[in-house]
């Protein structure tokens, strides 16, 4: 098992380390009803990062038991197209970060979070962790190495809970943190905020770039 957390470790940083929903996140802790809502996305968050997993990790499973010794073709196929995937991904997030003065754009919907109710902030939550193209790939990997490795399905679920808690923890941190002491973290969550947005393309373009890299080898070894 001690393995197959190491595999997935990287693919849960790299759902981890997403921007986007973390900016999303804290305007919630900073609009009006940020218990409500934060909460709400927290959950969605969660949901979907579990659901997505779990879905390729029983697709993954069911493929043909190979012999150990020998390669594994169809496992390096899907390891190597996700790596490739994953290099589109980081050339476009590139391509998208602002120029020298430009302020970063982010998504319109991000203007609306102070409308929202607790049902919105659920389906945001599941639809940036579940749907996201990026979060699916990570999925995608994280459940070829978990149904992959052949494990008692204990231990799936054990790894499947550390993957969620991992991928999780940017957006889980900050509400607890939140819902605790409230008026400590406001200043260092919007200061936090601000980095994020300019720093967005350019963290994600090396995230997917350095993971993409790993994929491929992963994808090469299986052959």
């Amino acid at each position: 098992m001690g393995t197959v957390v190491g595999d997935i470790l990287p693919l849960a940083l790299g759902v981890a380390i997403s921007p986007i929903p973390i900016i999303a996140a804290i305007l919630m802790l900073l609009s009006p009803k940020a218990r409500v809502t934060s909460v709400g996305f927290l959950l969605g968050w969660v949901v979907g990062i579990v659901v997505a997993v779990t879905v390729f990790t029983l697709l993954s499973s069911i493929l043909p038991d190979d012999d150990p010794d020998v390669s594994h073709p169809i496992r390096g196929v899907v390891q190597l197209v996700l790596g490739l995937l994953l290099f589109l991904l980081a050339f476009g997030q590139w391509r998208k970060r602002p120029k020298a003065g430009e302020e970063a754009a982010l998504p319109k919907w991000m203007k609306a979070i102070d409308t929202i109710t607790f049902p919105v902030a659920l389906g945001l939550g599941f639809l940036l962790s579940a749907v996201n193209p990026k979060n699916l790939i990570m999925a995608a990997g994280a459940g070829t190495d978990i149904g992959a490795a052949s494990l008692p399905a204990g231990s799936v679920v054990v790894v499947i809970v550390i993957y969620t808690l991992i991928a999780a923890s940017t957006v889980l941190v900050p509400v607890i943190g939140y819902l605790i002491a409230a008026d400590r973290l406001r200043g260092p969550l919007d200061a936090l905020r601000g980095w994020l947005a300019t720093e967005n393309a350019v963290i994600m373009a090396v995230l997917l770039l350095v993971i993409g890299v790993s994929m491929l080898g992963k994808g090469i070894g299986s052959f």
